[in-house]
């Protein structure tokens, strides 16, 4: 059986296309499928057309619906803990991953010795120059300085065995960032290119802070390169304090104790403790990181299933 994880918030536009593209790949596929759609706490009527997805086709469709928005990191945990199926796919609603890949990718897990096939963008066409500029730096950094490869362009979309499922689900942390996740776990990984893809429907919840705070969170939860260039720069700020000391010291002493260059002293001042903030900064975050793991708060709370739809069916009957 081949597991269709799809994430969702506010798709409901989405959603009947998605699931009509997929259909008309099918018959290429000698699989069966289940579809796990997850709805992050959409504010539109993704939920009531999940559904009716399952009215329709109550062998295929399942879901599971939030309590309220949790992120896509827990929605992919979610939909990745309910599949059933030996091959495992993540894919996005808004139909940016092409579903005519998915016999292609089936095929060469099938008869490779991999366990996973991902899908990397060849581009990024129609996406803003500043957003692209930041994904490119965020990749080259966390590729630098942490301890987990991670492919610019690689998206969420990639089919996985039962296997690097599990894997990836044995990691119960509450602070999840997949795209490292998928590679920490190691496992053999092929990419397939393609050309970068235009949402079909509705608008994306990504904005540019959003996604600068998740790129944040991906280099702080793989890497603990920020924690060293805190304390390099810590170093750096005492050594040259040290140097100014001396030079101040035997200047004082050969030319006198002019009372002048407050203006520069009072701009050392501001920028010692513009250090010492940055450095507090980049410590609290992983100490934040922390306070949270040690919470044990569930990475997510379900309020509906499709079960709850067909205890509503049998009622009726």
């Amino acid at each position: 059986m081949l597991s269709i994880v799809v994430p969702c918030f506010n798709e409901q536009e989405s959603l009947p296309y998605f699931v009509r593209e997929v259909e008309k790949i099918t018959s290429s596929i000698t699989h069966s499928i289940e579809y796990i759609f997850v709805n992050d706490g959409s504010k539109d009527d993704t939920l009531q057309s999940l559904r009716e997805l399952h009215r329709k086709m109550p062998d295929r469709v399942r879901y599971i619906s939030f309590s309220k928005n949790f992120g896509k990191e827990s929605a992919l945990y979610a939909g990745l803990q309910a599949t059933q199926g030996d091959l495992i796919t993540v894919m996005d609603a808004d139909l940016q991953d092409p579903p005519e890949l998915l016999p292609q990718m089936i095929e060469r897990l099938e008869t490779s010795d991999i366990d996973c096939v991902g899908t990397r963008r060849q581009d990024r066409v129609g996406e803003p120059v500043l957003r692209s500029f930041f994904a490119r730096l965020f990749y080259k950094l966390v590729n630098k300085f942490g301890d987990t490869e991670m492919i610019d362009g690689a998206r969420d979309f990639r089919l996985m065995t039962r296997q690097m499922v599990d894997a990836i689900l044995s990691m119960t942390e509450y602070n999840r960032f997949s795209k490292g996740i998928f590679s920490w776990v190691g496992f053999n990984t092929e990419y397939i290119s393609y050309e970068n893809r235009e949402r079909v429907a509705g608008k994306t919840s990504w904005s540019f802070w959003s996604l600068f705070k998740y790129s944040i969170d991906g280099i702080v939860n793989f890497s603990d390169a920020p924690l060293t260039l805190a304390a390099f720069t810590g170093s750096l700020s005492c050594i040259a304090a040290i140097i100014a000391l001396i030079f101040i010291v035997i200047r004082a002493l050969l030319f006198g104790d002019p009372t002048s260059g407050w203006p520069s002293l009072a701009s050392i001042v501001l920028f010692m403790g513009g250090l010492q903030l940055l450095s507090l900064g980049i410590i609290g975050k992983y100490i934040g990181k922390i306070f949270l793991e040690t919470k044990k708060r569930p990475i997510y709370i379900v309020k509906e299933t499709e079960k709850d739809i067909e205890k509503e069916i049998e009622k009726e009957r």
